[in-house]
Order: C-alpha cells, then structure tokens, then sequence
C-alpha cells in the first residue's frame, strides 16, 4: 500500500468516526428530550379556518403530533379564543367563537408553532356581520279585566321605542329588555290594543304585539306559562319548586300559599312548565289567588284544569281537591275528586300521553257574595296526611279562570 492511498484510507475512517458521534450526540439530544421518530403536526380534514355564522360557534378540532405545539393569536381579539392554547402530543382543541352583536364582520388569525417552529399557513376566524332586528318573545297578550300588569319581553340589537293608540294601558317600566305596561280597568266588552316597537337605528326595523283584555266579567285569566321549572311530564320531579323559592317577581304575580306547620312552615306548592302541583309525601299544600278587582258584592264561577299525581310506576295518589272562599264568600261545594289521570311509562311504552290539561277536563264550582277581600283557596286533600289514606294527595293544577256570572 503507497503512503497517498494509506493516508486516504486514514481520512475516511476518521470521518466516518466523526459521523457516528454525530449520530450518538443528535439520539442523545432526542432521548433526553424525550422525542422520537421524525417530527410531524397535522390536524385532522387538514381546516384552514373557520366561517362562523353571528351566533357564533364552538368547533372541535383533532391534532396528531409528537412534539409540543401552541396556538399563537396574530393580534388581540376578545370575541374569539382557543382552549387548549397549547399540548404536547396527540390532543383535541376548540376554537370558540362569540355571538356578533356588531354590525360589522371581522377577521382573527391563528399561528401553530410546533416545537418552537411557526408553521407556514395560518388559520383564520371569520365571522359575518349582524343585521339589525327587534323581536318581542310573546307572540300575543291576554289579561283579565281588572287594573293588570302586561310585560313584554323584547329581544333586540338596537335601540328601541314603543307606542300604543289606546288611553286602557300606561307605561309602568322601561328596560333594555322588557316593556312593563298595566291596563285599567274594564267593565266594557273585550277590547284589543297593537303595541309596537320601532327602532331609529335602521329603516324598516320594527315589531307588534296585540294585548287583548278581557270582558269586565272576567277577573282571573291565569295559565302559569311564566313559570318554567323542572319537567312538563308530571311524575319527574326533578327541577320543580317550591313557593318559598320562587323569584321576587313571580310572588308578586299575587299567588300565594299557606306555610304548612306540620311540616316546617313550608309552603308546599311547587313551580313547573307552565303549572303548578301541590302538596308533598305525608304533607298537603295549598294555593290561594290573588284578591280580585270587585265592586261590591257579585258571584263568582271558577273553572280550571286538574289532574292527579300518578307515578312512573303507576301508583296513583288520593285524589281529593279542597276548596274554599278566604275573607268574603261561600263555595258551592267544599271538596271534589280529581278523575283526570295522567299516562305515564307504565301505561304507554312508546312514550305517549293523554293530554291532562284538555279543554274536556276542566273543573269548576262557584262562590256566591264575593267582595274585593275574596281569595280562592285550592288545598290537596289536608295539610297534615299522616295516617290519611295513601299519605299522599298531590294534585297538579293549571288554566284558572275566574269570571263574574250575575
């Protein structure tokens, strides 16, 4: 072997050497901080952005990747942010997108940095700009004759004013989303008024509701529709509640009920979809109306809609309705049998029940020499049950109409 080729063969081994080390080094440095395999980041159907509608939007997204990633927001933006901002593998993250209230559309960009590299696409967030609109939730109003409050509840994204041609109803209170008015009182025929809420931010905004009052002889129009607490199948009791719990502004409705002493002064009516059902296990409770506009001394007719507590199983309660004038007035009867029995699971597998609140299944009595001071009492069977028949009596109650027959 010549010295040039013993010299070359020397060089190569060296380099050869040197690139093993290289290799050792560079696994090392990838051992140790934990990584393995070649680097990759890919989020899954590969998006690119997001077109979110005003309402706004929460997508979900899946990433696969094994090393670190972020996502960096290319600005400050307050209607828009990402959760996770960050992971370190595989993972799901959401972009959540708010609601636009604006009436301009507007743009946010996302950057990826996986392992400390930005990736070269970004991922932008558009959303489209709101259009001006007024909407009033109750699509009609009915109230009885007396002096009675009317609130429309107004959802909109401009400024608003209203108006109404009629001198019966007079503005009580104003906020930005309810419109309180009150009717005086009629002792006339049935009359309608139009209530309409207009805008001068935009042209051809607006919205109307009619308010109907009824006849001088009615005196109670009540469906309970304002209450919207636990199920409307009646034997789920989850959600429903009691007197003492509702609100300040649905007491003042004027119904009432009596604190049980046998159970701890409660008062055991409890709220549900649009009515109501009273008593409990072993303990009766009752619901009182509110005092009516009356002059001087009248008879009354009360009719309503009622129905029995009838469990998932289909064990039915003691069915026993009380009823009573408080203050001025004699019932024509004292108490009645609720017939009407809800269907539950046991009774229709697919799911379908009997209508209870039916037009046909009204009840009703009268009260005779009622005055301003008459309530109307509603008691399911006792307070007290213990020992009483089942010991429980629980009746659900709905559509109560009180009207001045002569």
């Amino acid at each position: 072997m010549t010295f040039n080729r013993l010299k070359t063969t020397i060089n190569l081994l060296m380099l050869l050497m040197v690139a093993s080390v290289s290799v050792l080094i560079f696994s090392s440095c990838e051992e140790e901080e934990g990584f393995s395999g070649e680097p990759y980041f890919i989020i899954e159907d590969n998006p690119t952005g997001i077109n979110a509608g005003v309402e706004g939007v929460s997508q979900k997204y899946v990433v696969r990747s094994n090393r670190p990633w972020q996502i960096v927001p290319q600005g400050e933006y307050d209607w828009v942010k990402t959760f996770p901002e960050e992971g370190d593998a595989d993972g799901i993250f959401q972009f959540i997108v708010d609601a636009n209230p604006t009436f301009d559309g507007r743009t946010a960009s996302f950057a990826f940095v996986v392992n400390g590299q930005e990736q070269p696409v970004l991922f932008n967030v558009e959303q489209g700009a709101n259009v001006p609109y007024i909407n009033i939730e109750e699509e009609s109003v009915e109230v009885a004759s007396g002096e009675e409050p009317v609130t429309l509840t107004i959802d909109a994204n401009v400024n608003w004013t209203y108006s109404v041609d009629v001198d019966w109803l007079s503005e009580v209170e104003v906020t930005e989303e309810q419109l309180k008015l009150s009717t005086t009182r009629n002792t006339g025929l049935e009359r309608s008024a139009t209530v309409t809420i207009t805008t001068s931010d935009a042209a051809g905004v607006s919205a109307e509701v009619m308010v109907t009052q009824l006849a001088g002889n009615i005196l109670i129009v009540e469906d309970f529709n304002w209450l919207e607490y636990g199920n409307a199948i009646p034997y789920e009791t989850s959600g429903e509640t009691r007197y003492d719990n509702w609100t300040d502004e649905e007491k003042a409705r004027g119904w009432y009920s009596t604190p049980n002493s046998f159970s701890n002064d409660q008062q055991i009516v409890y709220a549900r979809q649009g009515f109501v059902k009273l008593g409990k296990t072993n303990y009766g409770g009752d619901l009182i109306s509110p005092k009516m506009d009356i002059v001087g001394t009248v008879n009354l007719k009360v009719t309503f809609k009622a129905a029995v507590y009838i469990s998932a199983g289909g064990t039915v309660d003691d069915n026993i309705l009380r009823v009573n004038a408080v203050g001025a007035g004699t019932t024509s009867v004292a108490e009645m049998a609720i017939n009407n029995v809800p269907n539950n699971r046991a009774q229709d597998e697919e799911g379908i029940g009997n209508d209870i609140w039916a037009e046909d299944r009204a009840y009703s009595f009268t009260i005779s020499g009622a005055t301003a001071d008459t309530q109307i009492r509603f008691l399911g069977g006792d307070f007290d049950l213990n020992g009483v028949g089942k010991g429980k009596n629980r009746i659900f109650l709905d559509d109560i109409t009180v009207e001045i027959i002569d």
